[in-house]
């Protein structure tokens, strides 16, 4: 069934792929789901100062973007990489790319993520660190539609570690997805959004060891189904002193720089703060 409906999404026209996610947003909005609880939660978390109706247009402007990023990974996915980049109608930052230096793209769960690699991946080899699904189907078919190309997928453990090292040895990208709770283990506490939350360390960790550039990289979501637009921005997330734990907090910095840009393109429905808010209670 799952097959069947991400098939039905990759056929569709963008704009009509689009507005169907946005009323899946509409339904996961008006339904009190628990995605929503948790967005709310989130928002309410990282937002105190917006008022009650501010909140409210935010939570719902955030689960229509949720509703289309759940369309499109069919869109995404069961496209070739080369069909995908015709949908990336504007770049900025590609000459970025050309360095001597290692590259390791910063990427955010922010707008369009999942299209980042596979148009890079084009030109040139990139490995993406992912956490495996733990149902077992699933996983095969999200390795499947993802490790195509010249693109390939590092697990988040020591094994997937030292895969991202030798890519890094290689001069090749590598992907991290870093605004994640990846739990006690290679993580610190630090602020985003000015609540202490437990945070990764591998990125910047592997930044400084390889003396490696560092491009925050994001697909803005256009409206109305034009496309998405990619972009690439050289930042600095490594401390003058070397200390990880202002390394980190630099990174989530940069993070929560981009995502107030365009707050409603962020993942809000991730527990990201599960270390600090009950999403339970």
């Amino acid at each position: 069934m799952l097959k069947f409906i991400l098939w039905l999404f990759s056929i569709m026209p963008l704009r009509l792929n689009h507005f169907i996610g946005s009323m899946i947003g509409y339904y996961l909005y008006l339904s009190n789901s628990k995605t929503k609880q948790v967005v709310n939660k989130n928002i309410a978390a990282c937002f105190p100062d917006l008022s009650e109706p501010d909140k409210q247009k935010l939570i719902q402007k955030s689960l229509i973007e949720t509703g289309k990023g759940l369309s499109e990974s069919g869109f995404i996915w069961l496209k070739c990489f080369n069909d995908n980049l015709k949908y990336i109608v504007k770049t900025t930052g590609l000459e970025q790319l050309k360095s001597d230096k290692p590259i390791i793209l910063l990427v955010p769960h922010f707008g369009c993520w999942e299209i980042t690699g596979r148009v890079l991946s084009i030109n040139t080899p990139v490995t993406f660190l992912y956490k495996p699904l733990k149902n077992a189907k699933q996983e095969a078919m999200l390795i499947k539609n993802r490790q195509k190309q010249g693109l390939s997928m590092a697990t988040a453990d020591k094994k997937g570690v030292i895969k991202l090292q030798r890519a890094l040895n290689k001069k090749q990208l590598i992907g991290i997805l870093p605004d994640q709770d990846p739990g006690e283990e290679g993580s610190i506490v630090a602020p985003l959004f000015n609540i202490n939350a437990r945070s990764m360390t591998l990125l910047v960790r592997l930044a400084r060891k390889n003396n490696a550039k560092v491009l925050l990289t994001w697909a803005k979501r256009l409206p109305k189904g034009q496309g998405f637009e990619l972009n690439l921005k050289p930042v600095n997330i490594l401390s003058e002193n070397g200390d990880i734990q202002q390394d980190v907090a630099l990174m989530n910095k940069t993070i929560e720089d981009l995502v107030k840009t365009q707050p409603e393109q962020y993942l809000w429905s991730y527990k990201r703060f599960k270390s600090v808010i009950d999403y339970n209670a």
